[in-house]
């Protein structure tokens, strides 16, 4: 489990590619704190650490997760938002993010506020149910608020902290990023969808 509130920036160093896997060398400022068989957040997606070197450490990704995320975007270089798993005598800052991204979504827009930044993404439409106004929704493993929803958009304003710390600061339009929704908005539908066929 995780918190949406992001620790550290990572930077993709290399890439190798083992059948339908990829695995990546992350390099990061919580690497060398990280241990052998960790889960860790990138981008939202739970990823388990299976090596490590000085200041870096390696991930791999297979297809499922390949398919679902914008993991199969990365190139060496890419900055990706790194968060541990949540200690349970924690404060939960943000909400509970499991780090299983459900979709991705495309940035249509964004545009620069007076002291802050407004993003709008688009996401499959079969989605809508999962979103309220005011809710909370993951975005690339950060949690944030979103606003302005519609059956398969949605806004969300950014703080300078969240900023200058997250790979938000790289997003741009046409730019996918990964999507987790709120646990609690999934049981709940799929609670309705059982009664409907009951």
């Amino acid at each position: 489990m995780f918190t949406g509130i992001i620790e550290s920036l990572g930077i993709v160093e290399s890439i190798e590619k083992e059948g339908s896997n990829i695995s990546f060398w992350v390099k990061s400022s919580i690497s060398n704190e990280l241990k052998i068989d960790q889960s860790v957040s990138h981008n939202g997606v739970c990823l388990t650490v299976v090596a490590l070197q000085e200041n870096s450490h390696r991930v791999t990704a297979i297809e499922e997760t390949l398919r679902k995320t914008n993991l199969q975007e990365w190139q060496e270089g890419t900055l990706v938002n790194l968060e541990r798993c949540m200690v349970l005598n924690g404060r939960l800052d943000g909400h509970i993010v499991q780090g299983h991204a459900d979709t991705t979504a495309v940035c249509i827009h964004q545009k620069t506020l007076a002291g802050s930044w407004e993003f709008t993404f688009q996401f499959p439409e079969k989605f809508a149910a999962l979103l309220i106004e005011k809710g909370s929704v993951t975005v690339n493993g950060i949690s944030l608020t979103c606003f302005n929803i519609t059956n398969n958009q949605f806004s969300v304003a950014i703080i300078p902290y969240t900023f200058q710390h997250t790979n938000l600061q790289a997003v741009a339009q046409s730019h996918l990023v990964n999507i987790e929704f709120d646990m609690i908005g999934k049981y709940i539908n799929r609670f309705n969808q059982l009664q409907q066929h009951s």
